[in-house]
């Protein structure tokens, strides 16, 4: 299959699943709005959201999926496979049930360390309820990501890259029974956030049993033995440990920033949140799909020897996500304050809100390419098993926004935060591609540079034409549904005309490689 139709497949299910979760938000902003309740709800769930990110969307599969896929089509077949993944599945699940109690026990601590230890008491109590009600979740998305990765070994990528749907749609119909209750039966706020928080866990819940579905439809069954710790187990766990510490450096900031953010004013984590729902928008829908779509791919060639193979397929994934995530960077950019206004504005959530949660998108999106780079080059290393030189990366890039967060917070508040992220990602993708050239591993062709080169001129002009498009429509942004939604279609009309015209026109797009792409090829061929 080839590497566009993956990436299409993975890419359009986690689009809907980015357009559930917009929905969800644009729910969430009216009904709840920004505050107190808003900040410990959206602290908590960070928590299991962060080690979603971290184990279903790439260091558990980065580890499993190849050692998964050689059984597999190895000697031993299926019965060897489903033989590792038991093995897999019997160790980790006790070791994630006592992680669970651990964490549950101590989240006081946890929360202290967050850095809100010093918020009141009653509220205090709240951010740990929320975290220990959501904390769960951590262990039932676990279990999901294995089964996935066993999806993913057999190229049935559709039930893993739409499970994150059925979350989205739990949360919606939880609250849109907190509005009804808050109107008819007299809810409070902090009521409905309760009542959002059990419902994390019981759509993860929901999740498992959909993932487990579709791996007994594929053949699978598995099943749980008394506790082994087998030669494969312990590569696996030795591999996907700083795996996740490398390709989840963006997380591991999330969790960082918590601290930053906690020092502000009330409503902060609110507005960085509703900010990073729109730009995960494009890093979910490009850079994981992308990252999941070319490992095993990677993989084969690295395993073949084949320089050529591994440098086409790692060249196809930098063209395909610059030439979709540069325009994204610079329309999110220019019309941050607009697109804020018509997605959450409204309800509890003010025109004054938006306007800063627009400034805080602004700053976050300048760093959407890196994040979409770090997601894209991190597999190089993973096809590799090489998991070592991510966690380094990782590290540097996280003293960097450390470092940035203390020089811009005082004087930007939520906006500095939000700029150290940028220039941590920056490092981060630096740091990525100096290695892999310094080694011999990729080094990308002067004829990419000069396509993308070639975006940025087209991105240029498509962000000079949004800048006087935006102001025509001032008017729209906080009226009703459909002034909106016209508001909306009319602006990302005019950002896809003028960008692609542009794009196709200046040779900022290789058509013989779009060509290619969209046909299914053998994994020996290197096109």
């Amino acid at each position: 299959m080839s590497l566009l139709k993956n990436v299409g497949t993975i890419g359009g299910l986690t689009m809907l699943s980015r357009v559930a979760g917009m929905a969800r938000e644009m729910i969430f902003s009216r009904v709840l709005g920004a505050n107190a309740v808003t900040d410990a709800w959206f602290q908590a769930f960070i928590l299991p959201n962060v080690f979603r990110r971290l184990f279903a969307e790439g260091a558990f599969s980065a580890a499993f999926v190849p050692m998964f896929s050689k059984r597999l089509h190895g000697d031993g077949g299926l019965e060897s496979a489903r033989s590792f993944s038991d093995d897999v599945l019997s160790v980790f699940l006790p070791v994630l049930i006592v992680v669970c109690a651990v964490m549950m026990l101590a989240m006081p601590l946890v929360i202290m360390a967050l850095g809100d230890g010093g918020s009141d008491p009653a509220t205090f109590a709240m951010e740990v309820d929320f975290a220990r009600i959501m904390f769960p979740y951590i262990l039932l998305v676990s279990v999901v990501t294995l089964f996935t990765g066993m999806l993913n070994s057999v190229s049935r990528f559709a039930p893993g890259a739409s499970f994150p749907i059925l979350l989205n749609l739990v949360l919606i119909a939880a609250l849109l029974f907190g509005d009804y209750a808050t109107s008819e039966l007299g809810w409070t706020t902090r009521q409905v956030g309760y009542s959002q928080a059990w419902a994390v866990t019981i759509g993860g819940i929901v999740q498992l049993a959909w993932v487990y579905y579709w791996t007994r439809v594929e053949g699978f069954r598995p099943r749980l033995h008394w506790p082994r710790i087998t030669p494969e187990v312990k590569r696996l766990s030795i591999i996907a440990l700083p795996a996740a510490i490398g390709g989840g450096a963006y997380q591991l900031n999330t969790l960082v920033q918590l601290y930053f953010l906690n020092q502000l004013d009330s409503g902060s984590i609110s507005y960085m949140n509703y900010a990073d729902r729109l730009n995960q928008l494009p890093l979910g829908i490009i850079g994981i799909a992308l990252s999941t779509a070319i490992l095993p791919t990677l993989s084969r060639f690295v395993g073949a020897k084949n320089k050529e193979g591994t440098d086409r397929v790692q060249s196809d994934a930098i063209e395909l996500s610059m030439l979709l995530t540069i325009p994204a960077a610079v329309a999110l950019a220019v019309c941050a304050v607009p697109f804020v206004t018509m997605i959450f504005e409204g309800g509890r959530f003010s025109l004054e809100q938006a306007a800063l949660t627009g400034d805080v998108l602004a700053a976050l999106v300048l760093g959407l390419p890196a994040y979409v780079l770090v997601k894209v080059l991190v597999p190089n290393f993973y096809a590799r098993s090489d998991t070592r030189t991510p966690v380094y990366a990782a590290f540097v890039s996280l003293v960097v926004f450390v470092g940035a967060n203390f020089l811009f917070i005082d004087d930007f508040g939520v906006v500095g935060v939000a700029f150290a992220s940028v220039v941590g990602a920056w490092i981060n993708v630096g740091y990525l591609y100096v290695v892999l050239a310094k080694r011999g591993y990729y080094t990308i062709p002067l004829a990419l540079v000069g396509r993308i080169a070639r975006q940025l001129v087209a991105a240029a002009a498509m962000g000079a034409a949004l800048w006087f498009a935006r102001d025509l429509l001032t008017g729209w942004y906080s009226a009703g549904l459909f002034a909106r939604a016209g508001a909306l279609i009319a602006l990302i009309a005019c950002s896809a005309v003028v960008y692609f015209g542009i794009a196709f026109a200046i040779g900022a797009i290789d058509r013989q490689r779009i060509r290619t792409l969209t046909k299914k090829t053998s994994p020996e061929v290197t096109e």
